[in-house]
């Protein structure tokens, strides 16, 4: 079932109710850019299913769902995290100790508290319950940053094959989420993580190194990075170590 907008070549679909419904990316509408799908749901297996054809979930209660696949998709190849000389200042300047896994839950919690607190959050309760699902049947994973005994920064995706689907990251204190994005750049050598998806650009992440990737490309590395959905097993044992370690 389809909405039609003034041009024949876009499209906007609204969900079946199989997890497996799929939109055409080409048809996303221009404006706003990306939007692909309305409604169907949040379930483990649809999530999956949508974030290995490269849409993502994006909308504020009480709206219903909305899908997403940008003209131009934000994306950062983690050899090529840009560390700026505040950057190094800062991460020589205190101790800092970095865990994966550990705290999932306040992750994306702070995720979504400071964002409500600033502009309002997408990261709904429904929205947190789905990713801590996810998170528990090791597709979702997190990155936390801490001095001394406190959780300051850090951010949360999904890994499937050597994809990292970035969802949101947060700091208490300066360049907390910076060092959390740089750590995890430097993990990926040991997880086979070739590609990090930004989704939607911005001047701080391509501060970063991120670059904007057409969106028939970033389909066509999709299929090379995603040959069937499966967890990243390195991630998770990464996870079970529960000491905090340097940076």
């Amino acid at each position: 079932m389809s909405a039609s907008t003034n041009s024949e070549k876009h499209e906007l679909i609204l969900l079946s109710e199989s997890p497996y419904d799929t939109p055409n990316p080409n048809k996303a509408l221009d404006d706003p850019e990306g939007l692909s799908a309305i409604g169907g749901d949040l379930s483990s297996t649809r999530l999956l299913h949508l974030y290995s054809k490269g849409f993502f979930p994006w909308f504020s209660d009480p709206d219903p769902i909305l899908w997403w696949h940008p003209e131009q998709r934000c994306t950062l190849n983690p050899d090529h995290f840009h560390i700026s000389k505040s950057l190094k200042k800062a991460i020589k300047k205190d101790q800092w100790l970095f865990s994966v896994n550990q705290e999932f839950e306040s992750v994306i919690g702070y995720c979504s508290a400071l964002r409500a607190d600033k502009e309002g959050t997408w990261i709904s309760k429904d929205i947190k319950n789905a990713y801590t699902k996810l998170h528990k049947l090791g597709y979702a994973h997190s990155i936390e940053i801490w001095q001394k005994n406190k959780l300051v920064g850090g951010f949360y995706g999904i890994a499937m094959g050597n994809m990292f689907f970035g969802e949101s990251m947060f700091s208490l204190i300066p360049n907390a989420s910076k060092i959390a994005l740089k750590t995890f750049c430097e993990l990926t050598k040991d997880c086979g993580i070739e590609l990090i998806d930004c989704q939607v650009e911005s001047d701080h992440l391509l501060s970063l190194g991120a670059k904007k990737m057409p969106r028939e490309d970033f389909c066509d590395v999709l299929e090379q990075l995603i040959p069937n959905i499966k967890k990243n097993s390195v991630l998770i044992s990464i996870g079970k170590k529960p000491e905090k370690q340097p940076i």
